[in-house]
């Protein structure tokens, strides 16, 4: 049987550059050392300290985002908490898309877009999965 592992999940935009940007911020993946703002690509690579996870690559295109995504990222906060993670990336430009928390704010998740209108969920980070 034949396995293909995922290189790259890749995203259309206006701006690839700024929009790396932000999913650095998200992820800890860095820029790749070549790319730099105005290029068409812009790609971000988890180290070899995580191997098998896919890099995320950023295409331009010229038209914006139109309607819902049919494939989003879940985010697992790996330090800190859900509620801490969606107030750092509104202010590095998120946009609250739905808010998914039971009204104890205990469970469920966080729908944010990102710059250019992606959607992604932040969900409960590993320690508030385990203290819940």
């Amino acid at each position: 049987m034949f396995h293909h592992p995922v290189r790259h999940v890749t995203f259309d935009a206006l701006d690839p550059y700024r929009v790396a940007v932000f999913w650095s911020a998200v992820t800890g993946f860095p820029l790749h050392p070549d790319d730099k703002e105005g290029d068409d690509e812009v790609l971000l690579a988890p180290g070899p300290e995580q191997p098998g996870v896919p890099g995320l690559l950023f295409v331009r295109v010229p038209d914006a985002k139109t309607v819902k995504n049919r494939v989003h990222l879940d985010i697992q906060p790996s330090a800190g908490t859900r509620d801490e993670t969606v107030a750092r990336l509104v202010e590095l430009g998120a946009r609250l898309v739905d808010d998914r928390r039971d009204p104890d704010g205990v469970l469920g998740w966080v729908v944010l877009a990102d710059p250019e209108g992606n959607e992604l969920c932040i969900e409960r980070s590993a320690g508030e999965r385990g203290a819940g």
